[in-house]
């Protein structure tokens, strides 16, 4: 039978995958609808509509990452690991999220005026670079664990 401090750190482990995960189908979801009316409406470009609909996902690979570092220490340091995994897994699913809410209106933006899409895949990458910053924060707080 697992103890109690165990257990938790196998529910913060289990958080920080899922949770950017949740958050990777909703950014894709919201990208890829967007993407499926504006392929509808412009004859050619479909594929970079398909491409950005997809950078969501990503962060659900920052999750795996975490998952594994956190299970390192899931026997010593349970109660940190849940923490870690619920607040970081927390900031990548909203950082997924957001970046399918961005690359929803890149697909938009760029219907009108296809030149400007690298620009706007561009604040695509930006906002998932805060997905970045919570999985090196993460890695950085479970290496101090015991």
């Amino acid at each position: 039978m697992m103890d109690v401090s165990s257990i938790s750190g196998y529910v913060g482990a289990a958080f920080a995958v899922a949770l950017p995960a949740i958050g990777s189908a909703i950014g894709v979801r919201t990208a890829g609808e967007v993407s499926h009316g504006a392929m509808a409406k412009v004859d050619e470009g479909h594929g970079k509509f398909i491409g950005i609909s997809a950078a969501p996902s990503s962060q659900t690979i920052y999750g795996l990452i975490l998952m594994f570092v956190l299970l390192d220490k899931v026997n010593t340091a349970g109660m940190g690991d849940l923490f870690i995994g619920f607040l970081c897994g927390l900031a990548i699913c909203l950082s997924a999220v957001f970046q399918g809410k961005v690359a929803a209106t890149a697909i938009l933006a760029s219907t009108k005026k296809p030149e400007i899409f690298g620009k706007c895949f561009a604040a695509a990458g930006i906002v998932e670079s805060f997905a970045i910053f919570a999985l090196v924060a993460g890695i950085v707080m479970a290496g101090r664990l015991p």
